[in-house]
């Protein structure tokens, strides 16, 4: 898959995941967050829980009935980028240049959310306090 398409997957899988985090209650506070530890996709208020959000789209054929249990985007969550979104969101933190909205807790949540070859949505996936 070329890289403009992995892209354009990733920014759909975003686009779902923040609408249906939004569905769920959540206040979206920021999308694509760049530090210099890298970049976190959503960002959202859940309550007074501060969520940070890794979303990992996939695609299958629009043929496909199941989804495999390999197509199961998250399932390629591992530690070591566990770590480094921990990293990402302790920056963000400390970051005093911006406001930060009152939060009692932290949370880092999952979205997983798969897609056909038509772009339409076939499951979305949502894992609180996934790490």
């Amino acid at each position: 898959m070329s890289e403009d398409r992995r892209r354009a997957l990733g920014r759909r899988g975003e686009q779902l995941a923040a609408g249906d985090l939004k569905r769920r209650g959540y206040r979206l506070l920021a999308q694509n967050v760049r530090t210099r530890e890298g970049e976190i996709d959503l960002i959202a208020l859940d309550g007074r829980t501060l969520v940070f959000v890794e979303v990992k789209t996939r695609c299958i054929a629009s043929r496909q009935r199941a989804i495999r249990e390999d197509q199961d985007p998250l399932r390629g969550l591992g530690a070591r980028q566990r770590r480094r979104l921990r990293r990402i969101a302790a920056t963000w933190l400390r970051d005093h240049r911006r406001r930060r909205p009152h939060a009692e807790t932290i949370r880092f949540d999952a979205v997983g959310v798969v897609l056909d070859t038509t772009g339409a949505p076939r499951r979305i996936d949502h894992v609180e306090g996934a790490f």
